[in-house]
């Protein structure tokens, strides 16, 4: 039996239709397919039309749109087994991510309607409500929504899941939802899938939380910066962190091995002189002379005002005190002077 041609009896606006999808293909470089089910079509043409300086929306029927991808190249074929219910097309010249984020944006809320299935927790808050007492608190108690009076208004008495994801929604609960406000729907352009440089990417693929990889870069840089310093590495961002941990180590191996150099010298007489304060206290006066009592004498004065706000410092204490003062220049050139 010889083969039939069905093409033969396929009309002319649908030749029509399929090469001009085939050509839309050819032209773009992001091709995708959107769900449009339940999206009313007033609402669909608002988005169409705030939409069309960066995509381009085209509604056929899922035959031609999948006799078109099968006629097209072989890498967009794979795009076909996401043709379903009310299926679109979307071409644009923008990459998948903005693409889906742009999509994204357009949605705006929508009551749910009773019969629907719920797409996700429907949470209704505790806390007042502007409602005036009367039959709405038997409404709302009907619904599940646990509702009840105080101080002359209708109150939610407790938080409360009154559908979970994949219940169906009754009339009484959409009813009553509606009228406080919750809205658990989002209406809008469903991306399911995009072709690109040669590559189909699932919607879900292109759902990035941006917020959450910034803070992962943000980590990155850190851990690296720390592991470059920790490791003695030299780059333009660490060689400064690394020149003045360097001054810092230098400056505290000189004064804890009380080597002389310029940059030290004064924690080294600070250091000394406390040491020789210290040693005088515990000697009897009468090995003192006059000069090491008035010493002693005027860092007790000096001592005794502060010490019921703050204990005098110790010696490392001291020594990182002057070391913050030391500026990175003077402390290179201190370094200089220790190891020649």
């Amino acid at each position: 039996m010889d083969e039939v041609h069905h093409s033969e009896h396929i009309p002319k606006w649908k030749k029509d239709e399929i090469e001009d999808i085939k050509a839309k293909i050819n032209e773009y470089p992001v091709v995708g397919l959107i769900g449009i089910h339940g999206l009313p079509s007033k609402q669909f043409q608002q988005m169409r039309s705030s939409l069309k300086d960066s995509v381009y929306i085209k509604v056929s029927k899922n035959t031609l749109i999948r006799r078109a991808i099968e006629e097209s190249s072989d890498d967009i074929k794979s795009l076909e087994k996401y043709i379903d219910q009310e299926t679109g097309l979307i071409f644009s010249k923008t990459n998948s991510f903005k693409i889906f984020k742009l999509l994204n944006s357009s949605k705006t809320p929508s009551p749910i309607k009773g019969g629907m299935v719920s797409p996700k927790d429907i949470v209704v808050e505790k806390g007042p409500t502007s409602f005036p007492p009367g039959p709405i608190v038997g409404d709302l108690q009907n619904a599940g929504i646990p509702a009840g009076i105080d101080r002359g208004k209708v109150v939610i008495r407790e938080t409360k899941v009154v559908a979970k994801e994949g219940d169906v929604v009754s009339q009484k609960l959409a009813a009553m939802l509606a009228r406080l406000e919750i809205y658990p729907l989002e209406l809008g352009l469903d991306l399911r899938a995009t072709f690109e440089d040669g590559t189909v990417l699932e919607g879900s693929d292109l759902a990035i939380d941006e917020a959450l990889y910034t803070q992962n870069f943000i980590s990155a840089a850190k851990q690296a910066f720390n592991l470059s310093v920790n490791a003695a590495y030299p780059t333009s961002t660490t060689i400064l962190a690394l020149v003045a941990k360097a001054v810092s180590e230098s400056r505290n191996l000189s004064v804890n091995g009380v080597i002389f150099s310029p940059g030290v010298m004064d924690i080294l007489m600070y250091k000394a002189q406390s040491e020789m304060l210290a040693l005088a206290s515990v000697l009897s006066e009468e090995a003192l002379d006059d000069d090491m009592k008035g010493l002693l004498g005027a860092k007790s004065a000096a001592i005794q005002p502060a010490a019921e706000e703050k204990s005098a410092p110790t010696d490392e204490e001291a020594e990182e005190e002057s070391a913050e003062e030391v500026t990175e220049e003077d402390a290179a050139g201190g370094l200089g002077a220790l190891f020649g």
